[in-house]
C-alpha cells in the first residue's frame, strides 16, 4: 500500500523536476550575475528566462517551469509576511489604503467607458480594466469565471492574460528609472510601483530590485489591491445577473474569491506582528522567499512568448496600454497632491 502511494507521488514529481531544474539553474545564474556585476537579480532572472522561452513550450519542462511561475511564486509571496509587521502597515498611513480604493473603481470605470466608445462591450472592459487595478492575470482570470457566457469569453480572456502580463513586465523595467527621473525615494517609488504595476511577480521584482524598503512598501500597498479582487468580483457578479439572468451553465467551478496567497501572507503578518516568529526563522523565510522569487520570475521569463501579440488586433492592446497609463498617471497625481502618500 505505501509502495503505491509513494509511486502515485513519484510520477508528477518527475514530470516536475525538469521545469524546475531549469528554472533553479537560470535563478542560480542570474543570482551570480547579479553578484558580480551589481544589476537587480530579479531583472537578470527575467532576461535569462526569456532568452530561454523555448523550454516553457510543450515539453518536459513546460509542467516544471509553469508549476514554478505559478506555486513557487505564491509560497515566495506568503513567506515575505515574515518581512513585515502590522506595524509597519499603519505606517503607511490613511493616504495609501485611499488611494488604492480610488484607483481600482477609477480605472475600471474609465476602462468599461473607453470598452464602449472602441465599440466593445463594456464587460471586456471590466475585464481588461479589472486586471490592470487589481492583479494582472489572477484577476483576469477570476473575473472571467464572474461574467457571462459568450462565444468570444475564452478567447477574451486569453488575450488579456497575455496583454497583461507582457504590459506588468514592461513597466516592470520601465517604472524604476523613470522614478528615478523625477527623484522619488525609496517609499513614494514603493508606493508607485505597488499601486501601478499589474502583477505581483513584477511588483516583487521592480520593488526589491530597488531597495528593500521599497520592495517592502510595494508589497503591502499590492496586498492591498490584491484584496479588491473580492468586492469587484461581487460587483462583476452583480452586473452579469443584472445583465443577462438567463445565463445559468457555470464552466466549472469558480476560482476562490481571494488568492490563498494574499491570506497566507496576511496569516504570516500576522504571527510576525505578534512575536511569535524568532530572528532565525524570520531570516530563514526572508532567504527561502527570495530564492523562491528568483526561481518563479526565471520560470516567468521562460513562459512569456511576445509574438502571441501578433496575432492581436491594435484596438485592444490600445485600450490595455490606455488603461496602464491612466492608472500610472493617477497614482502620480494623487502622490503630487498626497505627499503624505
Amino acid at each position: 500500500m505505501s509502495l503505491a502511494l509513494a509511486r502515485r507521488h513519484a510520477q508528477p514529481l518527475a514530470a516536475l523536476f525538469p521545469g524546475l531544474a531549469a528554472s533553479a539553474v537560470v535563478a542560480l545564474a542570474a543570482t551570480f550575475l547579479s553578484q558580480h556585476y551589481g544589476a537587480p537579480v530579479m531583472l537578470f532572472a527575467l532576461l535569462l528566462g526569456l532568452a530561454m522561452n523555448f523550454l516553457g513550450q510543450a515539453g518536459p519542462c513546460a509542467a516544471g517551469i509553469e508549476f514554478s511561475a505559478r506555486r513557487l511564486l505564491r509560497i515566495g509571496i506568503a513567506l515575505l509576511g515574515l518581512r513585515i509587521t502590522a506595524g509597519q502597515v499603519l505606517a503607511l498611513g490613511w493616504a495609501p489604503v485611499l488611494m488604492v480604493l480610488l484607483s481600482v473603481v477609477l480605472t475600471i470605470a474609465v476602462a468599461m467607458g473607453m470598452a464602449r466608445a472602441l465599440g466593445f462591450q463594456p464587460l471586456f472592459g471590466l475585464l481588461t480594466g479589472g486586471s490592470v487595478a487589481i492583479c494582472g492575470a489572477s484577476a483576469a482570470l477570476a473575473l472571467s469565471a464572474a461574467l457571462p457566457a459568450h462565444p468570444q469569453k475564452e478567447r477574451a480572456t486569453v488575450f488579456t492574460v497575455v496583454i497583461v502580463s507582457t504590459l506588468s513586465t514592461g513597466v516592470m523595467l520601465a517604472y524604476p528609472p523613470l522614478l528615478q527621473w523625477l527623484g522619488l525615494g525609496d517609499h513614494a517609488a514603493g508606493v508607485f510601483l505597488g499601486a501601478t504595476i499589474h502583477d505581483v511577480a513584477q511588483v516583487v521584482g521592480a520593488g526589491y530590485g530597488r531597495s528593500r524598503e521599497t520592495g517592502d512598501v510595494a508589497t503591502l500597498v499590492k496586498l492591498m489591491r490584491v484584496a479588491m479582487l473580492l468586492p469587484v468580483i461581487v460587483f462583476a457578479a452583480t452586473l452579469t445577473r443584472l445583465r443577462s439572468p438567463a445565463d445559468g451553465e457555470a464552466a466549472g467551478p469558480r476560482p476562490p474569491l481571494l488568492p490563498g496567497f494574499a491570506l497566507a501572507f496576511a496569516l504570516l503578518v500576522a504571527v510576525n506582528s505578534l512575536g511569535w516568529v524568532g530572528p532565525g526563522l524570520q531570516a530563514l523565510g526572508s532567504e527561502a522567499s527570495r530564492w523562491l522569487l528568483v526561481i518563479a520570475m526565471a520560470a516567468i521569463g521562460m513562459k512569456t512568448q511576445p509574438r502571441e501579440l501578433a496575432t492581436v488586433g491594435f484596438r485592444p492592446v490600445a485600450l490595455m496600454l490606455a488603461e496602464t497609463a491612466f492608472l500610472a498617471l493617477l497614482v502620480l497625481g494623487w502622490m503630487r497632491w498626497t505627499p503624505s502618500a
